[in-house]
């Protein structure tokens, strides 16, 4: 089997989501044991219970600092050989102009999109030092490539996780750990199904392929990079959004 994950185990961030569930799932199809966290306990329970076995939900809130210590060394435990996967997809928007942005919402932002990824890869990865194996992977956005007006906190958050990964990718590379980014696009998630049709419609124009992408595609693209055969993958980010930027 290509991309065959058995006897990998994966801890992903904000499981409870319309990406971080897609991630979780195809990991799991690839034959990872997964752990799942997030802030809603109902959805992770019903994730959980549709994947079936080798699959253990640890809730916690990743704005907290002691939680993430907590998450880290919980994760190690559940599994034999520890965590070789860490898919760091938790985040939040908090969407609006500079001028008008509180420092709440500006740090909220930041500390979940990037400071708590900071705080838990620095947990795990010295797991992965020891085995000289692991995948750190991130999930930025193409907002942090391009930026967008009204989301300054996010853009920075998002490119902030670019600058981070490809500084550990040069410090764990001689271990057998390899750090990469997918930066998605217009994904279609619970939050775009508020969006009008001119909405859409909008958004759809600037995309070359002509659609929104969907979860999976993330998903997909997380597969590989956690795969064997992207062993020769480091350091780099994924651009997953149909065309629409092209760096």
């Amino acid at each position: 089997m290509v991309f065959n994950l058995k006897g990998k185990s994966a801890l992903v961030t904000g499981a409870s989501g319309g990406i971080g569930s897609a991630v979780a799932r195809a990991l799991h199809n690839q034959g990872a044991e997964l752990i799942i966290n997030g802030t809603r306990s109902s959805e992770l329970e019903k994730l959980a219970a549709e994947l079936g076995n080798k699959v253990h939900v640890l809730q916690g809130d990743l704005a907290d600092t002691n939680s993430i210590g907590c998450l880290a060394e919980a994760a190690e435990k559940i599994s034999d050989n520890g965590i070789d996967i860490l898919v760091n997809n938790a985040g939040i928007t908090r969407d609006s102009l500079l001028v008008r942005l509180s420092d709440q919402d500006l740090m909220d932002v930041i500390n979940l999109n990037l400071i708590s990824g900071f705080h838990l890869t620095r947990k795990i990865i010295r797991g992965m030092m020891k085995r000289k194996w692991g995948r750190v992977i991130g999930i930025s956005s193409v907002v942090g490539i391009t930026g967008n007006a009204g989301q300054t906190n996010y853009a920075a958050a998002k490119a902030g996780m670019i600058g981070f990964s490809k500084a550990l990718a040069l410090e764990v590379a001689s271990r057998g750990i390899t750090v990469n980014n997918i930066a998605p696009g217009f994904i279609k998630t619970p939050m775009t199904e508020d969006l009008s049709e001119e909405q859409i419609t909008r958004l759809q124009a600037s995309v070359p392929i002509g659609r929104l992408g969907e979860a999976e595609d993330v998903a997909a693209a997380v597969v590989y990079l956690a795969s064997l055969e992207a062993s020769y993958v480091t350091g780099t980010t994924l651009n997953v959004n149909g065309g629409m930027a092209m760096p």
